[in-house]
């Protein structure tokens, strides 16, 4: 076998393994998991997760999955806890402890002091009989026949396990809460995802001039229009309701076309019953429209009266493209 045979066979082989070992998740999940999401959805407190190693890796995704979906969660690191950091622990704050064998000395240290404290203990393991799992409250059980790697010793497959598992613990709190978009959004507003789910057209038509003319403006002021607001169109406005709109192309389309432009008006070059959006929609339907029909700008109305203009460049700007 060649190397680059035996690279895309490792590969393939990793995948497999760990997938498999994911679909045997679905058979764990059981009335433990159940009483575990609703011991935290009843908790007055935080989510404290900790673990060492890959585990603690695995333990700081969890808490930004958890934190972002309504759930507050803050990390402590199992080696620190024991070294001072225990104060992290509030009264109400309910912990899970990541580990794949539930038998490491920190563990088996952390564990009884956490328990002496009062607070709810759950694990995320492989081994339901370990340590951990015998003293938790409730185990999600995380378990892994084998790693990936092919000596059975680097944390692949069983990692991959407890991420699932936090990724089903969280996606069932979301459920009970009722999380929604709207809440995804203000949980995540400086980001493009929540700009989609809460940017508006008005927000972005009041950042741009609002370029318009009537029917009978001359085309010469057209193009100064066009020029000055910098947008590269221009609305075509009849007692304040979009008749037309003007772009750079129709300007070009038309001094190709005539050789004389004295006396031609803004109705003679204007596509009328342009393609409109409520200044109101969200941003992202914006996107939508335009990349349905292939345009790079949308005029914006509210209850019929022309509000303004949405350039692509807007869109790309706050990462909506």
């Amino acid at each position: 076998m060649n190397r680059t045979s035996q690279i895309i066979e490792v590969a393939k082989q990793t995948i497999k393994t760990e997938s498999e070992a994911i679909a045997n998740l679905v058979n764990l999940v059981d009335n433990e998991f159940a009483h575990a999401v609703e011991t935290i959805y009843n908790s007055k407190g935080r989510v404290v997760i900790t673990g060492i190693g890959k585990s603690a890796n695995i333990a700081t995704k969890i808490v930004a999955t958890l934190n972002s979906t309504g759930t507050p969660a803050i990390f402590m690191h199992a080696a620190d806890a024991i070294h001072g950091d225990l104060g992290t622990i509030l009264k109400d704050d309910v912990v899970i402890c990541i580990s794949k064998s539930g038998n490491t000395p920190e563990i088996k240290v952390l564990v009884p002091l956490i328990k002496s404290r009062g607070n709810k203990l759950l694990a995320i393991t492989s081994n339901k009989e370990s340590f951990l799992g015998v003293q938790a409250n409730y185990v999600m059980h995380a378990y892994a026949e084998k790693e990936a790697c092919p000596n059975n010793l680097a944390p692949t497959t069983s990692t991959t396990a407890q991420l699932v598992v936090g990724d089903a613990l969280a996606m069932a709190l979301l459920d009970l809460r009722g999380f929604s978009s709207k809440d995804f959004a203000r949980f995540h507003p400086g980001g493009s995802l929540g700009k989609k789910l809460y940017l508006r057209v008005s927000d972005l038509t009041s950042l741009n001039s609002k370029p318009q003319v009537t029917p009978d403006t001359d085309v010469r002021k057209v193009i100064v229009e066009i020029s000055e607001k910098l947008l590269g169109v221009t609305a075509v406005v009849e007692n304040n309701k979009i008749v037309g709109i003007i772009t750079d192309g129709d300007l070009r389309r038309m001094l190709t076309r005539e050789e004389n432009i004295k006396g031609l008006t803004a109705k003679d070059i204007m596509t009328a019953n342009p393609k409109k959006i409520h200044n109101d929609a969200m941003a992202v339907e914006a996107m939508e429209l335009m990349d349905k029909n292939g345009i790079t700008q949308i005029l914006a109305e509210e209850n019929g009266v022309y509000c303004g203009v949405v350039h692509i460049h807007n869109l790309t700007k706050e990462g909506i493209i």
